[in-house]
């Protein structure tokens, strides 16, 4: 495989490579190397890709991993997960502000789940990934998967009515 190729193979997945390390790791300096590190990775095992099932499962769980290890090394308790598509183009600016607040709260609270929950709000809910690709790069099943996203997404909501109801939480 010539690297025209390998760059038509990759190029339609490796912005969710990125954009995975980042909310991992936080740092965009830290989840471009983590992105060119798993492309480069990939790259040395290039003659053999074809025989993968899925050669972006695979990229995005060697991302995983990847980031895991490097959090696991430097900082195991220092996630956060950011999302700066929140807010609605038409939307007033009072509307905006308590969109932009209604996020970092939401945020926070994410922050706070265990890690492994973390994973799977980012995927289902924030990259929209299916359960059976979840499933593959998290070596879960699916009902497992359904199960922790449900605990995840009540503390959310419960988190979140607390907060809104009854002032900061």
């Amino acid at each position: 495989m010539n690297q025209n190729e390998f760059m038509h193979l990759v190029n339609p997945f490796k912005d969710r490579l990125f954009r995975m390390a980042k909310r991992l790791l936080v740092s965009t300096e830290e989840a471009e190397d983590a992105t060119q590190e798993v492309l480069l990775k990939l790259w040395n095992r290039n003659e053999n890709l074809y025989e993968y099932k899925s050669i972006e499962a695979m990229a995005i769980t060697m991302t995983k991993n990847y980031c895991l290890d490097q959090l696991k090394s430097k900082r195991a308790s220092n996630m956060t997960i950011v999302h700066n598509n929140f807010t609605d183009r038409e939307a007033s600016l009072q509307q905006k502000v308590e969109d932009n607040d209604t996020w970092n709260w939401v945020e926070k609270i994410i922050n706070d789940l265990p890690e492994l929950q973390k994973l799977i709000v980012q995927m289902r809910d924030i990259e929209e990934m299916e359960f059976e690709e979840i499933s593959k790069i998290l070596e879960m099943k699916e009902q497992a998967i359904r199960t922790a996203l449900s605990r995840a997404r009540k503390v959310i909501r419960e988190k979140m009515i607390k907060t809104h109801h009854h002032g900061i939480g």
